[in-house]
């Protein structure tokens, strides 16, 4: 008996889709079709990006960088769902939610940061156009590319120990559809003000200044923009440019909405919908915005498609 207790103690019950079972039908082939088009979409940028010369520049290095990030961030959460709406077992170890939780919050945050560099790699190529290729060589894009990843791992290795740190003995039962921090900062016995604080620090300096980045680049690109005096030229980058922000600011929009509210405020039905926004709508959004409508790279899937 006791060596069951001590089971049950190291594994946590994670929240299904739905307990009706046509919406866990419903909801399971939803998350399957969103899956195949996110590793259908990113994985054909990275091959076709891999094989064609003519995209092997500093902004296609960068989305195929968005798109393996994209592709390893839904990752860490829908299988997790995929596999919880379809078995009766809900549990999750201990040690497969903290790597689980780690994966995801590093993918993430790298995410954020990755949107303020391929904005600043675009804002150098559109407001300085004639300095380009010597600002964005590969060494620098290589530091560009790394830095995300690094303050990422970082900001994980101090997130996350300080969160199983706090002792769960309200329940083992996470109102979340996957192990995430504000879950389970509600479920502590304790107060997590020391992690509450960390949480709004991270988010604040990741996040929030790379939103501002991204923004102040997207300024500069549009003000240069309205100096075009082709109008066709003109609308033809600032539909690409809307498109862009309009993707960057739903998954800011949802990252900063989860992890800037007290953890007491949160809303289950509401935290798993926006939870679900950054971690499998935007990357496979991302995919179709930032590629599949550009030109060169339709025109290199065409011209690879033929050669076979």
């Amino acid at each position: 008996m006791a060596n069951v207790n001590q089971t049950l103690q190291s594994r946590f019950f994670l929240l299904g889709l739905s307990t009706d079972p046509h919406l866990q039908v419903l909801g399971f082939l939803v998350f399957v079709l969103m899956y195949f088009i996110i590793l259908l979409g990113n994985g054909l940028l990275l091959i076709t990006v891999r094989i064609s010369p003519k995209l092997h520049t500093p902004m296609y290095f960068f989305l195929s960088n968005l798109s393996f990030i994209d592709i390893c961030f839904s990752s860490t959460v829908v299988p997790v769902i995929l596999i919880n709406t379809v078995s009766a077992d809900k549990s999750i170890s201990r040690g497969s939610c903290i790597s689980q939780m780690f994966l995801h919050l590093t993918v993430g945050a790298a995410e954020c940061m990755l949107f303020a560099v391929m904005a600043y790699d675009r804002f150098v190529a559109i407001c300085k156009p004639l300095h380009y290729n010597s600002i964005m060589n590969m060494r620098f894009c290589i530091i560009l590319a790394l830095i995300p990843w690094i303050i990422a791992f970082l900001n994980s290795s101090i997130q996350v120990p300080i969160t199983w740190r706090l002792p769960f003995c309200r329940s083992h039962h996470v109102n979340h559809l996957f192990c995430e921090v504000p879950a389970f900062l509600k479920l502590s016995c304790r107060d997590p003000w020391l992690n509450v604080v960390a949480m709004y620090l991270a988010a604040g300096t990741i996040a929030l200044c790379s939103f501002l980045l991204t923004l102040i680049s997207y300024v500069y690109i549009i003000s240069t923009i309205l100096k075009i005096r082709s109008s066709q030229g003109r609308h033809a980058v600032f539909s690409t440019c809307t498109s862009h922000i309009t993707v960057v600011t739903l998954y800011y929009g949802a990252l900063l909405f989860n992890y800037l509210q007290p953890p007491s405020s949160h809303s289950q039905k509401i935290d798993n919908i926006v939870s679900v926004l950054y971690s499998a709508v935007t990357p496979m959004l991302n995919p179709i915005i930032y590629s599949i409508r550009n030109k060169d790279v339709k025109n290199c899937i065409i011209q690879n498609i033929k050669l076979k």
